[in-house]
Protein backbone atom coordinates (compact mmCIF):
# COMPACT_ATOMS: atom_id res chain seq x y z
CA UNK A 1 0.00 0.00 0.00
CA UNK A 2 1.70 3.07 -0.95
CA UNK A 3 0.18 6.92 0.19
CA UNK A 4 0.55 9.96 -1.85
CA UNK A 5 -0.59 13.63 -1.37
CA UNK A 6 -2.32 15.50 -3.99
CA UNK A 7 -3.81 19.20 -4.29
CA UNK A 8 -7.51 18.54 -4.40
CA UNK A 9 -7.85 21.99 -4.85
CA UNK A 10 -5.48 25.10 -5.18
CA UNK A 11 -3.71 24.98 -1.79
CA UNK A 12 -5.88 22.47 -0.06
CA UNK A 13 -4.01 19.04 0.14
CA UNK A 14 -5.54 15.50 0.92
CA UNK A 15 -3.83 12.52 1.29
CA UNK A 16 -4.68 9.13 -0.96
CA UNK A 17 -4.00 5.44 -0.68
CA UNK A 18 -2.59 4.14 -4.07
CA UNK A 19 -3.89 0.04 -3.95
CA UNK A 20 -1.92 -2.65 -5.84
CA UNK A 21 -4.39 -1.78 -9.38
CA UNK A 22 -3.18 1.78 -9.58
CA UNK A 23 -6.63 2.84 -8.12
CA UNK A 24 -6.62 5.57 -5.47
CA UNK A 25 -8.98 6.44 -2.59
CA UNK A 26 -8.89 9.25 -0.60
CA UNK A 27 -8.34 9.37 2.95
CA UNK A 28 -9.46 11.65 5.57
CA UNK A 29 -6.46 13.08 6.49
CA UNK A 30 -4.27 15.98 4.82
CA UNK A 31 -1.06 15.12 6.23
CA UNK A 32 1.15 11.62 6.62
CA UNK A 33 1.87 11.86 10.35
CA UNK A 34 -2.19 12.20 11.60
CA UNK A 35 -2.53 8.93 9.87
CA UNK A 36 0.18 7.77 11.55
CA UNK A 37 -1.64 8.88 14.51
CA UNK A 38 -5.27 7.88 14.07
CA UNK A 39 -3.94 4.16 13.12
CA UNK A 40 -1.60 4.50 16.16
CA UNK A 41 -4.85 5.35 18.50
CA UNK A 42 -7.01 2.49 16.42
CA UNK A 43 -3.88 -0.33 17.68
CA UNK A 44 -4.03 -1.38 14.14
CA UNK A 45 -1.01 -1.22 11.88
CA UNK A 46 -0.95 1.63 9.28
CA UNK A 47 -1.28 -1.24 6.46
CA UNK A 48 -4.56 -2.95 8.12
CA UNK A 49 -6.05 1.12 9.53
CA UNK A 50 -5.26 2.31 5.71
CA UNK A 51 -6.99 -1.64 4.20
CA UNK A 52 -10.25 -0.46 6.57
CA UNK A 53 -10.46 2.71 5.76
CA UNK A 54 -10.72 2.29 1.94
CA UNK A 55 -13.11 -0.71 2.27
CA UNK A 56 -16.14 -0.50 0.52
CA UNK A 57 -14.82 2.46 -0.76
CA UNK A 58 -15.20 3.49 -4.18
CA UNK A 59 -11.89 4.68 -6.04
CA UNK A 60 -11.44 8.30 -7.30
CA UNK A 61 -11.59 8.84 -11.09
CA UNK A 62 -8.40 10.33 -11.75
CA UNK A 63 -5.32 8.39 -12.25
CA UNK A 64 -2.16 8.71 -11.06
CA UNK A 65 -1.05 10.55 -13.77
CA UNK A 66 -3.69 12.98 -13.52
CA UNK A 67 -3.04 14.27 -10.22
CA UNK A 68 -0.95 17.35 -9.22
CA UNK A 69 0.96 15.29 -6.85
CA UNK A 70 3.00 17.08 -3.76
CA UNK A 71 5.30 15.77 -1.25
CA UNK A 72 3.92 13.19 -0.13
CA UNK A 73 5.43 14.22 3.31
CA UNK A 74 6.36 17.67 4.54
CA UNK A 75 9.22 16.48 6.33
CA UNK A 76 10.92 18.86 8.82
CA UNK A 77 14.14 17.66 7.83
CA UNK A 78 15.93 15.44 5.67
CA UNK A 79 19.09 13.64 6.37
CA UNK A 80 21.14 11.97 4.12
CA UNK A 81 24.24 9.26 4.49
CA UNK A 82 27.25 9.58 2.03
CA UNK A 83 29.61 6.21 1.26
CA UNK A 84 27.32 3.77 1.79
CA UNK A 85 27.65 1.75 -1.83
CA UNK A 86 31.57 0.85 -2.73
CA UNK A 87 30.18 2.98 -6.26
CA UNK A 88 30.04 5.97 -4.06
CA UNK A 89 32.82 5.79 -2.68
CA UNK A 90 34.94 5.35 -5.68
CA UNK A 91 33.20 7.91 -6.88
CA UNK A 92 34.29 10.42 -3.72
CA UNK A 93 37.41 9.26 -3.92
CA UNK A 94 37.62 10.02 -8.08
CA UNK A 95 36.51 13.39 -6.87
CA UNK A 96 38.93 14.06 -3.98
CA UNK A 97 42.34 12.56 -5.68
CA UNK A 98 40.80 14.81 -8.88
CA UNK A 99 40.82 11.49 -10.63
CA UNK A 100 44.21 9.86 -9.82
CA UNK A 101 43.13 7.52 -7.66
CA UNK A 102 46.70 6.84 -6.58
CA UNK A 103 45.89 6.87 -2.43
CA UNK A 104 43.59 5.83 -0.09
CA UNK A 105 41.51 8.88 1.38
CA UNK A 106 39.21 9.46 4.60
CA UNK A 107 36.27 8.00 2.06
CA UNK A 108 38.52 4.76 1.91
CA UNK A 109 38.16 4.90 6.10
CA UNK A 110 34.44 6.13 6.34
CA UNK A 111 33.83 3.50 4.22
CA UNK A 112 35.27 0.62 6.31
CA UNK A 113 34.17 2.61 10.01
CA UNK A 114 32.35 1.41 12.62
CA UNK A 115 30.54 5.48 12.36
CA UNK A 116 28.90 5.69 9.10
CA UNK A 117 28.76 9.00 7.50
CA UNK A 118 25.43 11.01 7.80
CA UNK A 119 25.03 14.33 7.26
CA UNK A 120 22.31 17.28 6.90
CA UNK A 121 20.21 17.53 3.37
CA UNK A 122 17.45 19.50 3.55
CA UNK A 123 14.69 21.14 5.25
CA UNK A 124 10.74 21.34 4.38
CA UNK A 125 11.36 24.66 2.63
CA UNK A 126 13.67 23.31 0.42
CA UNK A 127 12.43 20.11 -0.74
CA UNK A 128 10.27 19.71 -3.41
CA UNK A 129 7.95 16.74 -4.78
CA UNK A 130 6.55 15.22 -7.98
CA UNK A 131 7.21 17.05 -11.08
CA UNK A 132 8.74 20.38 -9.61
CA UNK A 133 11.76 21.68 -10.88
CA UNK A 134 15.06 20.77 -9.05
CA UNK A 135 17.89 23.57 -9.00
CA UNK A 136 21.55 23.89 -10.16
CA UNK A 137 23.78 25.60 -7.72
CA UNK A 138 25.03 28.65 -9.96
CA UNK A 139 28.86 27.95 -8.69
CA UNK A 140 29.21 24.80 -9.51
CA UNK A 141 30.47 23.39 -12.85
CA UNK A 142 29.72 19.31 -11.94
CA UNK A 143 26.48 18.39 -10.54
CA UNK A 144 24.36 15.15 -10.43
CA UNK A 145 21.77 13.96 -8.97
CA UNK A 146 22.04 10.82 -6.62
CA UNK A 147 18.85 8.88 -6.52
CA UNK A 148 18.72 7.20 -3.22
CA UNK A 149 16.13 4.96 -0.86
CA UNK A 150 14.45 7.04 1.75
CA UNK A 151 13.28 6.41 5.06
CA UNK A 152 10.66 8.03 6.50
CA UNK A 153 10.88 8.02 10.26
CA UNK A 154 8.78 8.51 13.92
CA UNK A 155 10.37 10.28 16.51
CA UNK A 156 11.28 7.39 17.88
CA UNK A 157 13.53 6.22 14.49
CA UNK A 158 10.91 3.64 13.57
CA UNK A 159 10.63 3.39 10.00
CA UNK A 160 7.07 4.25 8.94
CA UNK A 161 7.61 3.95 5.19
CA UNK A 162 10.09 3.95 2.19
CA UNK A 163 10.13 7.01 -0.46
CA UNK A 164 12.38 7.89 -3.65
CA UNK A 165 14.53 10.72 -3.35
CA UNK A 166 17.00 12.61 -5.04
CA UNK A 167 20.22 14.12 -3.05
CA UNK A 168 21.28 16.77 -5.86
CA UNK A 169 25.26 16.78 -5.42
CA UNK A 170 27.57 19.07 -6.74
CA UNK A 171 31.09 17.00 -7.21
CA UNK A 172 33.63 19.45 -8.20
CA UNK A 173 32.60 21.52 -4.66
CA UNK A 174 32.62 18.52 -2.29
CA UNK A 175 35.72 17.54 -4.31
CA UNK A 176 37.96 20.16 -3.71
CA UNK A 177 37.64 20.35 -0.20
CA UNK A 178 35.41 17.43 2.34
CA UNK A 179 34.55 20.62 4.68
CA UNK A 180 32.84 22.56 1.85
CA UNK A 181 30.24 19.40 1.99
CA UNK A 182 27.65 21.45 3.23
CA UNK A 183 27.72 23.75 0.18
CA UNK A 184 27.97 21.01 -2.40
CA UNK A 185 24.62 19.45 -0.67
CA UNK A 186 22.42 22.26 0.74
CA UNK A 187 20.87 24.98 -1.48
CA UNK A 188 17.11 26.39 -3.06
CA UNK A 189 15.61 22.87 -4.45
CA UNK A 190 18.72 20.42 -3.64
CA UNK A 191 16.22 17.68 -2.63
CA UNK A 192 13.30 16.13 -3.88
CA UNK A 193 11.63 13.08 -2.71
CA UNK A 194 8.04 10.90 -3.58
CA UNK A 195 6.11 10.28 -5.65
CA UNK A 196 4.36 8.29 -2.59
CA UNK A 197 5.34 6.41 0.31
CA UNK A 198 5.07 2.93 0.52
CA UNK A 199 4.16 1.37 3.55
CA UNK A 200 6.92 -0.28 6.03
CA UNK A 201 4.98 -3.29 6.72
CA UNK A 202 3.52 -3.69 3.47
CA UNK A 203 7.41 -4.72 2.60
CA UNK A 204 9.19 -8.34 3.38
CA UNK A 205 12.58 -7.14 2.28
CA UNK A 206 14.17 -3.77 2.03
CA UNK A 207 16.95 -5.04 1.07
CA UNK A 208 15.85 -6.03 -2.55
CA UNK A 209 14.43 -2.88 -3.81
CA UNK A 210 15.50 -2.00 -7.20
CA UNK A 211 16.62 1.40 -8.66
CA UNK A 212 17.16 3.09 -11.63
CA UNK A 213 18.24 6.40 -12.87
CA UNK A 214 17.99 7.72 -16.19
CA UNK A 215 18.46 11.31 -17.65
CA UNK A 216 16.66 13.14 -20.03
CA UNK A 217 18.60 15.90 -22.51
CA UNK A 218 15.84 17.13 -24.99
CA UNK A 219 13.79 13.76 -24.21
CA UNK A 220 16.81 11.70 -25.62
CA UNK A 221 17.59 9.05 -22.82
CA UNK A 222 21.83 10.13 -21.92
CA UNK A 223 21.77 8.41 -18.46
CA UNK A 224 20.23 5.27 -17.61
CA UNK A 225 21.71 3.25 -14.19
CA UNK A 226 20.42 0.73 -12.21
CA UNK A 227 21.70 -0.51 -9.23
CA UNK A 228 19.82 -2.33 -5.92
CA UNK A 229 19.47 -2.08 -1.88
CA UNK A 230 21.11 -5.71 -1.41
CA UNK A 231 24.36 -3.83 -2.56
CA UNK A 232 24.33 -1.42 0.74
CA UNK A 233 27.93 -1.76 2.62
CA UNK A 234 25.52 -0.21 6.05
CA UNK A 235 22.20 -1.73 7.36
CA UNK A 236 19.08 0.55 7.66
CA UNK A 237 18.86 0.47 11.52
CA UNK A 238 22.52 1.35 11.79
CA UNK A 239 21.80 4.30 10.13
CA UNK A 240 19.10 5.29 12.08
CA UNK A 241 21.15 4.42 15.22
CA UNK A 242 23.54 6.61 14.92
CA UNK A 243 21.36 9.41 13.37
CA UNK A 244 19.28 8.78 16.54
CA UNK A 245 22.34 8.99 19.03
CA UNK A 246 22.21 12.09 20.82
CA UNK A 247 19.89 13.84 18.54
CA UNK A 248 15.95 15.07 18.82
CA UNK A 249 14.24 13.31 15.52
CA UNK A 250 11.15 15.06 14.43
CA UNK A 251 8.10 12.54 12.99
CA UNK A 252 8.50 12.69 9.53
CA UNK A 253 11.57 12.99 9.29
CA UNK A 254 13.36 11.96 5.79
CA UNK A 255 16.63 9.46 6.01
CA UNK A 256 18.10 8.92 2.50
CA UNK A 257 20.22 5.79 2.56
CA UNK A 258 23.22 6.91 -0.42
CA UNK A 259 23.75 6.50 -4.06
CA UNK A 260 24.76 3.47 -5.49
CA UNK A 261 24.22 5.13 -9.58
CA UNK A 262 26.60 7.57 -10.52
CA UNK A 263 26.94 9.47 -13.79
CA UNK A 264 30.32 8.79 -15.71
CA UNK A 265 32.86 11.33 -14.35
CA UNK A 266 32.30 13.62 -17.67
CA UNK A 267 28.61 14.01 -17.29
CA UNK A 268 27.22 17.42 -15.55
CA UNK A 269 23.50 17.95 -15.20
CA UNK A 270 22.29 21.42 -17.86
CA UNK A 271 19.27 23.51 -17.28
CA UNK A 272 16.34 21.90 -19.36
CA UNK A 273 17.49 18.13 -18.19
CA UNK A 274 14.85 16.16 -16.38
CA UNK A 275 15.42 13.17 -13.85
CA UNK A 276 13.45 9.94 -13.73
CA UNK A 277 14.37 8.11 -10.30
CA UNK A 278 12.44 4.75 -10.08
CA UNK A 279 12.07 2.45 -7.40
CA UNK A 280 10.63 -0.85 -7.24
CA UNK A 281 7.18 -1.11 -5.65
CA UNK A 282 7.49 2.82 -5.05
CA UNK A 283 6.84 4.31 -8.78
CA UNK A 284 9.30 7.04 -10.37
CA UNK A 285 9.96 10.80 -8.89
CA UNK A 286 10.17 13.06 -12.49
CA UNK A 287 12.15 15.94 -11.73
CA UNK A 288 12.79 18.91 -14.72
CA UNK A 289 16.38 20.53 -13.63
CA UNK A 290 16.45 24.36 -13.65
CA UNK A 291 18.95 26.85 -13.54
CA UNK A 292 18.91 29.66 -11.27
CA UNK A 293 20.45 32.66 -10.99
CA UNK A 294 22.94 33.67 -8.36
CA UNK A 295 21.64 35.87 -6.04
CA UNK A 296 24.51 37.69 -4.97
CA UNK A 297 24.93 38.68 -8.89
CA UNK A 298 21.10 39.54 -9.06
CA UNK A 299 21.97 41.85 -6.04
CA UNK A 300 24.67 43.49 -7.90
Amino acid sequence: MRILRYEREKGTYTLAALANDERIYDLPYPDFMDMIYASEQSGKTPLHYVQDLIAGQEPIEETLEQLQLAVPITAPEVWASGVTYEKSKDARNYEATAGKLDADTFYDKVYEAERPEIFFKSTAARTVGPGQPVYLRSDSDWQIPEPELGLVLSKSGKVLGYTAGNDMSCRDIEGENPLYLPQAKVWKHSCAIGPVILLADAVDDPYSFDLACRIYRAEEKIVDGTANTKQLKRRFDELVEFLARDNDLFDGTVLLTGTCIVPPNDFTLKDGDRIEIEISSIGVLNNPVKKQESKIAAAR
